[in-house]
């Protein structure tokens, strides 16, 4: 078992018991800590291709991912569903933004 230690945009800190080897995705939802944009029906299902399951990782593993290791080489978030679960980490869940938007 390891704990994930996750933080939600609004400040809310959560500890998670989990099993080794399970993808962060999975864990999250099923704890009701949704990693996707507010528009959560449009994700792709943790295939890889949508980017909308981004969060940030204090020390993360190494990129697996195409996505991921461009993700890491210019800072951008990393996707939960490309990541598995092998230590204890500390996850932050960021404010996520959708795009086009018309502003009243």
């Amino acid at each position: 078992m390891r704990t994930i230690t996750v933080e939600t945009p609004d400040g809310d800190v959560h500890d998670i018991d989990c099993e080794t080897g399970r993808v962060l995705r999975d864990v999250l939802l099923e704890h009701d800590l949704s990693p996707h944009a507010r528009l959560a029906v449009t994700n792709c299902g943790g295939r890889g291709l949508c980017a909308t399951c981004g969060v940030r990782i204090d020390d993360p593993p190494d990129a697996a991912h195409w996505h991921d290791r461009l993700a890491d080489r210019f800072g951008y978030p990393r996707l939960s569903c490309q990541i598995t679960v092998e230590d204890g980490m500390h996850v932050l869940i960021p404010e996520k933004r959708v795009w086009g938007r018309r502003e009243r």
